[in-house]
């Protein structure tokens, strides 16, 4: 039998007496083929992102459950997490609210805002990613915090105090009064603070959590 080598130890092709061709193919070549394959497998299935940490986010942080929600996020989280954060951080619904200085029904008109706006956000994800069990749990977690964490105090104190405010605003004895110093004569002033301190104390929780995912860290 003649043996013509391609090579001495990775790859053979073998030439009978009846001009019959065979190869031998080394276990390496077939080692570094699989691992090829399962690379091409990684970047399509995950989009091209190798950085799957986990992430774990406690419901009970953001007071819309009990349970520790668990993601690997992938590009299509990472995107959705970004534009989430950057409303949280350029809105006054993210940031730290300072009472003494911040006028109410501007922080409610911003909240308001944020609704609206992270709708339209979650709308924007295609259906086809969206059967992705992380992102679902992602996009469900913002739909949670928008209607378990924000909307109960809204129903309840929001359209009560707006009545109560352009009331007093357009009364006389007020029209020359700044709108913190109106918003101090509310009956139901300490509540409703405090209640608003609750809500913003979780909601910058929030956004911290969505800079996590958007900056890889766990």
């Amino acid at each position: 039998m003649q043996e013509a080598k391609a090579s001495a130890s990775l790859l053979k092709l073998l030439v009978d007496s009846d001009f019959q061709l065979t190869m031998e193919i080394s276990p390496w070549i077939l080692g570094g083929g699989i691992v090829l394959v399962l690379i091409v497998f990684c970047f399509r299935h995950f989009g091209g992102n190798w950085n799957l940490r986990d992430f774990e986010i406690d419901e009970a942080e953001f007071g819309i459950g009990e349970q520790k929600i668990k993601l690997k996020p992938n590009s299509v989280d990472r995107q959705i997490a970004y534009k989430i954060w950057v409303e949280l951080s350029t809105r006054k619904i993210g940031l730290q609210i300072d009472l003494e200085n911040d006028v109410v029904y501007e922080i409610y008109d911003s909240w308001y805002s944020f609704f609206s706006v992270t709708r339209e956000l979650i709308k924007d994800v295609p259906v086809s990613k969206f059967q992705r069990k992380e992102t679902e749990r992602i996009i469900r977690l913002s739909i949670d915090v928008l209607n378990l964490g924000l909307r109960p105090h809204l129903t309840k104190w929001h359209a009560r105090y707006r009545r109560w405010h352009d009331t007093q605003a357009s009364q006389q004895g007020n029209l020359d009064l700044e709108p913190q110093d109106i918003q101090r004569k509310y009956p139901h002033i300490t509540d409703l603070e405090a209640d608003i301190m609750s809500v913003n104390n979780r909601l910058i929780g929030y956004r911290e959590k969505m800079y996590k995912i958007v900056s890889g860290q766990n």
